[in-house]
Protein backbone atom coordinates (compact mmCIF):
# COMPACT_ATOMS: atom_id res chain seq x y z
CA UNK A 1 0.00 0.00 0.00
CA UNK A 2 1.41 3.48 -1.19
CA UNK A 3 1.93 6.06 1.70
CA UNK A 4 -0.34 9.75 1.45
CA UNK A 5 1.43 11.85 -0.64
CA UNK A 6 2.88 14.09 2.34
CA UNK A 7 6.27 15.76 0.92
CA UNK A 8 6.71 19.37 -0.50
CA UNK A 9 9.54 18.92 -2.91
CA UNK A 10 10.92 22.55 -3.65
CA UNK A 11 13.75 22.67 -6.70
CA UNK A 12 15.32 25.79 -6.74
CA UNK A 13 19.25 26.55 -7.47
CA UNK A 14 19.12 30.06 -5.11
CA UNK A 15 19.64 29.34 -2.10
CA UNK A 16 18.19 32.48 -0.17
CA UNK A 17 15.07 31.82 -2.62
CA UNK A 18 14.80 27.94 -1.40
CA UNK A 19 15.61 28.54 2.42
CA UNK A 20 12.05 31.11 2.13
CA UNK A 21 10.12 28.06 0.47
CA UNK A 22 11.38 25.94 2.72
CA UNK A 23 10.66 28.19 5.73
CA UNK A 24 7.01 28.60 4.32
CA UNK A 25 6.14 24.90 3.65
CA UNK A 26 7.12 24.06 7.19
CA UNK A 27 4.65 25.46 8.44
CA UNK A 28 2.45 23.26 6.76
CA UNK A 29 1.38 19.59 7.44
CA UNK A 30 4.05 18.74 4.76
CA UNK A 31 7.07 17.32 5.15
CA UNK A 32 9.63 19.30 2.82
CA UNK A 33 12.53 18.00 0.53
CA UNK A 34 14.38 20.42 -1.06
CA UNK A 35 17.21 19.85 -4.38
CA UNK A 36 19.06 22.33 -6.10
CA UNK A 37 18.35 20.73 -9.80
CA UNK A 38 15.87 18.83 -12.07
CA UNK A 39 17.94 16.16 -12.29
CA UNK A 40 18.24 15.81 -8.66
CA UNK A 41 14.30 16.65 -8.19
CA UNK A 42 13.78 12.96 -10.96
CA UNK A 43 16.13 10.99 -8.63
CA UNK A 44 14.30 12.17 -5.60
CA UNK A 45 11.01 11.04 -7.69
CA UNK A 46 12.12 7.64 -8.51
CA UNK A 47 12.98 6.99 -4.89
CA UNK A 48 9.40 8.83 -3.29
CA UNK A 49 7.39 9.69 -6.14
CA UNK A 50 4.66 7.94 -4.04
CA UNK A 51 4.44 10.02 -1.15
CA UNK A 52 5.36 13.93 -2.99
CA UNK A 53 2.01 16.03 -3.06
CA UNK A 54 3.82 19.04 -4.61
CA UNK A 55 6.93 20.06 -6.65
CA UNK A 56 7.34 23.77 -6.41
CA UNK A 57 9.75 24.66 -8.56
CA UNK A 58 12.05 27.18 -10.92
CA UNK A 59 11.55 27.20 -14.29
CA UNK A 60 15.66 27.90 -14.86
CA UNK A 61 17.41 25.79 -13.44
CA UNK A 62 21.44 24.35 -13.61
CA UNK A 63 22.02 21.11 -15.23
CA UNK A 64 20.39 19.19 -18.59
CA UNK A 65 16.58 19.70 -17.69
CA UNK A 66 14.85 23.17 -16.60
CA UNK A 67 11.49 23.28 -14.77
CA UNK A 68 9.68 22.97 -17.39
CA UNK A 69 11.00 19.79 -18.96
CA UNK A 70 10.79 18.51 -15.22
CA UNK A 71 6.90 19.01 -15.17
CA UNK A 72 6.39 17.05 -18.28
CA UNK A 73 8.35 14.18 -17.18
CA UNK A 74 6.26 14.53 -13.47
CA UNK A 75 3.12 15.15 -14.78
CA UNK A 76 3.73 12.04 -17.12
CA UNK A 77 4.87 9.34 -14.42
CA UNK A 78 3.35 10.93 -11.13
CA UNK A 79 0.35 12.08 -12.55
CA UNK A 80 -1.89 13.26 -9.01
CA UNK A 81 1.21 15.20 -7.92
CA UNK A 82 0.59 19.31 -8.14
CA UNK A 83 3.23 21.05 -9.82
CA UNK A 84 3.84 24.61 -9.45
CA UNK A 85 6.44 26.32 -10.97
CA UNK A 86 8.21 29.98 -11.00
CA UNK A 87 10.39 31.89 -12.74
CA UNK A 88 11.40 36.20 -12.60
CA UNK A 89 11.78 35.78 -16.33
CA UNK A 90 8.64 36.98 -18.60
CA UNK A 91 10.45 34.99 -21.51
CA UNK A 92 10.31 31.82 -19.20
CA UNK A 93 8.50 29.88 -21.69
CA UNK A 94 5.86 29.11 -19.40
CA UNK A 95 2.83 29.51 -22.45
CA UNK A 96 4.25 25.62 -23.00
CA UNK A 97 3.55 24.12 -19.63
CA UNK A 98 1.29 20.94 -19.61
CA UNK A 99 -2.49 22.59 -18.32
CA UNK A 100 -2.57 20.38 -14.99
CA UNK A 101 0.91 22.66 -13.99
CA UNK A 102 0.27 26.10 -12.14
CA UNK A 103 2.48 29.00 -12.86
CA UNK A 104 3.34 31.64 -10.51
CA UNK A 105 5.87 34.41 -11.38
CA UNK A 106 8.18 35.78 -9.28
CA UNK A 107 8.41 37.07 -6.38
CA UNK A 108 5.65 35.42 -5.23
CA UNK A 109 3.69 36.11 -2.56
CA UNK A 110 4.13 33.33 0.48
CA UNK A 111 -0.25 33.38 0.58
CA UNK A 112 -0.34 32.12 -3.07
CA UNK A 113 2.65 29.16 -1.94
CA UNK A 114 0.43 27.88 1.22
CA UNK A 115 -2.70 27.96 -0.93
CA UNK A 116 -1.32 25.83 -3.81
CA UNK A 117 0.52 23.65 -0.62
CA UNK A 118 -3.29 23.30 0.87
CA UNK A 119 -4.93 22.11 -2.29
CA UNK A 120 -1.92 19.41 -3.36
CA UNK A 121 -3.36 18.21 0.76
CA UNK A 122 -7.07 17.98 0.25
CA UNK A 123 -7.46 18.14 -3.48
CA UNK A 124 -5.00 16.01 -4.98
CA UNK A 125 -4.11 17.05 -8.56
CA UNK A 126 -6.30 14.10 -10.66
CA UNK A 127 -5.14 12.66 -13.78
CA UNK A 128 -5.45 14.59 -17.16
CA UNK A 129 -8.04 11.74 -19.29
Amino acid sequence: MQPEPHVALIVEDDPDVRDLAVALLEETKLDVAEVESADAALAYLREHGGEVAMIFADIRLPGAMDGIQLAKAACTVWPTIRIVLTSGDPNAGFEDLPDSVTFMPKPWRGLDVLVQAEKAMHQPQLPVT
